[in-house]
């Protein structure tokens, strides 16, 4: 009988894992695509450009700074696969004026045509502690990380849906899954992206449209190495417990993930197991997606409670030691 059971099972799992393919979303042809990548004159966002550009791309870049624009367009075109291929640069802050991001994204459709994928990594990382870290950053950082999603994305949606089709990506951060010591400015902004994501694609799947969230972990960017400059102890050593990733890798992945309209974009095995823990009520592209959530969220959440023992060790020993390297300056 458990045997029959288990056959059962088996067979119905391989029925599931057949038909998935045929309810997910049809994949986003890259070759002859119009790209917008904000925050693409470095880091995630620069590689991420140029791995759709290596795919036969058309890419707009946007970012602030227009000297480091210069030098990423330089970089993306030696990615070229044929000679049609164009890289536009425009400099603005996403973040400020929405009439303004809404004026460049016209522009930018009237040069290379409608965005058929939107990039949404424009964004800055502060650590500190919470009652340390200046109030008008916590501001700052939700213009940055969160309005300056908010206002591209508003700015392409509705000819998206005029088309049927089209994808975006909210770049988040592994920090937008979890709250970390030393991340109370960061975290929220990065999660907010999150709530955004969600009710976005239920508005959206009905036009064939696809939201994808990304989850980097730490990676070997300009920005981490400015940001680890000024990282407390705790949030340096709870970061260790992680690797820290190429960019190059990770955009690979993502931009795998966006193009075939998959919700959650995770690297590495911390992060697969972060976003089937925190799957909650997000939305799935597979069956199989679905299925491996079920099974797994018991035994991640078990190896979960283990992180976060090691997480709150490390801030006590932490405490501890500056109590007494106080004491002991007292004492003399």
């Amino acid at each position: 009988m458990i045997l029959v059971v288990a056959a059962f099972i088996v067979a119905f799992v391989l029925l599931l894992y057949m038909i998935s393919p045929l309810i997910s979303p049809k994949p986003l042809k890259l070759n002859g695509a119009h790209v917008v990548v904000t925050g693409g004159s470095s880091g995630i966002g620069k590689c991420i450009a140029m791995e759709c550009y290596r795919q036969g791309a058309f890419i707009t870049l946007v970012a602030r700074d227009e000297h480091k624009l210069l030098q990423a367009k330089k970089d993306v075109e030696k990615c070229a696969i044929n000679d049609k291929q164009v890289v536009l640069c425009i400099s603005v802050d996403v973040s400020k004026d929405y009439s303004q991001v809404e004026s460049v994204m016209k522009q930018a459709q009237e040069k290379l045509g409608p965005v058929d994928m939107l990039v949404n990594c424009a964004g800055t990382a502060i650590s500190g502690k919470f009652e340390e870290v200046e109030v008008d950053r916590f501001k700052r950082l939700m213009e940055v990380n969160y309005l300056g999603s908010v206002y591209p994305t508003r700015a392409v949606i509705t000819t998206m849906k005029e088309r049927r089709m089209g994808r975006i990506m909210f770049v988040s951060s592994q920090a937008g899954q979890i709250g970390l010591f030393g991340y109370t400015s960061y975290s929220p902004s990065k999660f907010a992206l999150r709530g955004l994501a969600e009710a976005l694609q239920m508005e959206m799947k009905p036009y064939n449209i696809y939201v994808t969230v990304a989850y980097p972990p730490d990676t070997d960017t300009p920005g981490f190495a400015e940001e680890n400059k000024s990282k407390p102890l705790e949030t340096r050593l709870i970061s260790e417990t992680s690797g820290v990733y190429p960019p190059d890798q990770v955009a690979k992945i993502v931009v795998k993930d966006a193009v075939q309209g998959n919700f959650t974009s995770s690297v590495g095995p911390d992060g697969y197991m972060l976003s089937a823990l925190t799957c909650g009520m997000s939305p799935v592209t597979s069956i199989t997606e679905g299925l491996q959530q079920i099974v797994t969220m018991g035994l991640f959440r078990t190896i979960a409670l283990f992180y976060l023992g090691s997480f709150d060790s490390i801030v006590r020993r932490c405490m501890i030691q500056r109590e007494q390297s106080k004491a002991s300056d007292k004492r003399e």
